[in-house]
């Protein structure tokens, strides 16, 4: 039972010593009025400094309806000024999300510099995520002017594969690491792909491989675009290891498949489902991935 009668500005500072028991969504804390207001600019802070009154259960611990689990990283926070958060740590979200409720600033910088630092696949994710691709490829016939000289044009004709890729994905942070690996090769440079809308964890890919007989100029200006790939490559010299990042051109349909399979597979998902033919994946035209 919470005791909803708050009491005057006046009880209610007089009311705040230490040591502060506290009921966050159920999790019993205890800490110091110090540790609290720390950030005198949040939410806690004018919490604990009396300017915003504050519940209590039955226990006289002051009750936050907020979720209790990862609360204890926010104190840890306030404690030390410094994040630690267990390896494998997978509940970011919630914490930023909670972080961001309390309008602690710098716990919320601190939280992007460390999302920054580590790798997707040392962040954890949910089990269960899943993974949908359905591929596609069409050929078409090109007509261009091949020029020789001033007012000297041969007319030729080449053959051109578009290929598309569908791919829905539960996890978004894995979308955000698919379109930081793949990238689109234009005339003005490398862009990186976007999902189809930003309220949806759908990504399209669509490409055209230049073909060895259409010149670069014609590949331009019928605005074809290219697929790239990037991967990290380690050279050793002496006793110094580099790694360094390097572009591959994606050229048909199963060096994409072999590509997703090596990132999806390094992230924790195992291939669920292969049609039409389960023994030839690199040749399938939908497949289904599930993290476990």
């Amino acid at each position: 039972m919470l005791n909803l009668n708050s009491p005057d500005d006046n009880s209610n500072r007089n009311s705040l010593q230490d040591p502060m028991s506290l009921n966050v969504g159920g999790e019993i804390y205890t800490t110091t009025l110090d540790t609290l207001t720390r950030c005198r600019d949040s939410m806690l802070g004018a919490m604990f400094t009396g300017q915003i009154p504050v519940l209590r259960d039955n226990r006289g611990n002051v009750f936050i309806d907020r979720d209790g689990k990862v609360f204890r990283y926010i104190l840890n926070y306030l404690r030390s000024s410094s994040l630690d958060l267990p390896d494998g740590f997978s509940e970011l979200a919630l914490l930023r999300r909670e972080a961001d409720f309390f309008q602690i600033c710098p716990l919320l910088e601190e939280i992007r510099r460390y999302e920054a630092s580590v790798p997707l696949s040392l962040r954890g994710g949910p089990l269960g995520a899943m993974i949908m691709i359905n591929v596609d490829s069409k050929v078409s016939v090109l007509h261009f002017n091949l020029r020789h000289g001033p007012e000297n044009y041969e007319l030729r004709t080449c053959s051109v594969r578009a290929f598309t890729v569908d791919l829905f994905c539960t996890w978004r942070a894995f979308l955000a690491l698919l379109c930081e690996r793949f990238s689109y090769r234009t005339s003005q440079g490398l862009t990186s792909p976007h999902p189809c809308n930003p309220r949806q964890n759908r990504l399209k890919l669509e490409w055209v491989p230049r073909p060895n007989e259409l010149p670069q100029d014609q590949y331009d200006k019928q605005r074809y675009r290219g697929l790239t790939v990037s991967n990290p490559e380690v050279t050793q010299s002496d006793d110094f290891m580099t790694m360094h990042w390097s572009q591959y051109e994606i050229t048909d349909m199963q060096a994409f498949v072999e590509e997703l399979l090596k990132v999806s597979l390094a992230e924790g998902f195992k291939v669920d489902l292969v049609t039409p033919n389960p023994a030839e994946i690199l040749n399938c035209s939908s497949l289904r991935l599930v993290k476990s």
